[in-house]
């Protein structure tokens, strides 16, 4: 009986190590694909003219404890202090302005996203980004800063106290930091000044706009909005643009409303495997197929070490000592044998057949992209 727990163990140890060989989110897609489901129309698609706007502005942040910019290295924090002190009635002599040596400011850009529908009196949150060569931004007051839109427009006037989700401390030489400090977030630091126009209810028709570009979910919105609203009350223009004619009677944000949550069955994407050569990542969806194949993957190791001696010459001859080096190079290469992997019809059947192979992320970057030219992966390849 003992045998026969440690033997379960054993067995139950190397399937675990054997599932997460290439990742825990390629086993939680194949449990949630056999789990039947309906999306809503809101989640595959948004509303035409309803969307976020990206602004910008250059500021200063003050206040800093002797982390801010090295003024000798960023003239523009300089020219920006004394264009400030200026319009507030202080003018300084061109000579002092020359030697400024301040500690205490910083030069940051501010970028904050403006919501659809905002109005003027509302608050956004706002990022505050070291432009100069700042140690830390922790403690800083951000001063008034307009914020423009695409089109040069004032939308937003940001002011705050700038909060950093890091720490650091550095003495004698040494330093410890914990996560980023040149970067800080003022929440409700900008005031919207500028309303930005919506082309929203200005027609009889609104037009939706799928997330990703899809033939069959487009067919299958319509279907669901005329199945629901009546027939011709929607059209598809193409594989993204859906145009809905609004029903009289019902109010433009009720009509939105009733159109959101319908519910519908989106089309399954395209088989896809998704590689991030950076970190190693492999992710697969899925309709991940596989063919019969053969695969052999080993490695290749190059060690060249390099020793330094001394070359001493002997006494009364006159002689220089001289440094030298002797390299020594080193090429193992690991065995690697041929395992066939059968045929795969689902995604954990692909993942078993790869988990076979033995090989790590790194090395599976190669082997996918072999086994795709080869024809036996049947997806998509796509590089982050």
């Amino acid at each position: 009986m003992k045998e026969m727990i440690s033997i379960w163990s054993n067995q139950m140890k190397c399937g675990v190590k054997a599932a997460f060989g290439l990742s825990v989110i390629l086993l939680l897609s194949s449990i949630f694909s056999s789990t039947a489901y309906a999306d809503r129309i809101k989640d595959v698609a948004s509303i035409q003219g309803v969307r976020d706007n990206q602004l910008i502005g250059y500021g200063l942040v003050v206040g800093l404890d002797g982390s801010g910019d090295q003024t000798i290295q960023t003239p523009f924090t300089v020219q920006s202090i004394i264009s400030m002190l200026s319009q507030l009635g202080v003018n300084m002599p061109q000579s002092v302005a020359s030697t400024m040596l301040l500690k205490n400011v910083a030069a940051v850009m501010v970028t904050a996203t403006l919501p659809p529908f905002s109005k003027p009196g509302q608050t956004i949150d706002v990022t505050a980004s070291s432009l100069g060569n700042a140690r830390s931004l922790s403690g800083g007051t951000l001063l008034m800063t307009p914020l423009k839109g695409a089109d040069g427009q004032v939308y937003a006037m940001a002011q705050g106290n700038v909060l950093v989700g890091g720490v650091g401390a550095s003495s004698g030489g040494s330093s410890l930091q914990v996560n980023h400090l040149s970067v800080g977030r003022v929440p409700a630091g900008a005031t919207v000044e500028r309303a930005v126009p919506s082309l929203l209810g200005q027609g009889d028709y609104i037009h939706l706009e799928l997330n990703s570009n899809d033939f069959t979910t487009a067919e299958r919105v319509v279907n669901a909005i005329n199945s629901r609203l009546g027939p011709g009350t929607a059209v598809a223009q193409d594989g993204r643009v859906i145009e809905v004619k609004a029903v009289q009677g019902d109010g433009l944000v009720g009509f939105i409303s009733r159109i959101e949550n319908i519910e519908i069955d989106p089309a399954q994407g395209a088989a896809k495997v998704i590689i991030n050569a950076r970190t190693g990542s492999v992710v697969m969806n899925q309709l991940v197929t596989l063919d019969s194949c053969a695969v052999a993957h080993g490695n290749l190791t190059v060690v060249i070490n390099t020793d330094k001696s001394v070359s001493q010459p002997n006494a009364f001859s006159q002689g220089q000592t001289v440094v030298t080096e002797k390299s020594t190079i080193d090429v193992k290469s690991d065995k690697g044998e041929l395992v066939q992997l059968p045929k795969g019809t689902s995604l954990t059947e692909v993942v078993k057949a790869l988990n076979a192979i033995g090989a790590t992320p790194q090395d599976l970057l190669a082997i996918l992209q072999a086994m795709k030219s080869a024809g036996a992966l049947h997806a998509e390849l796509e590089v982050i």
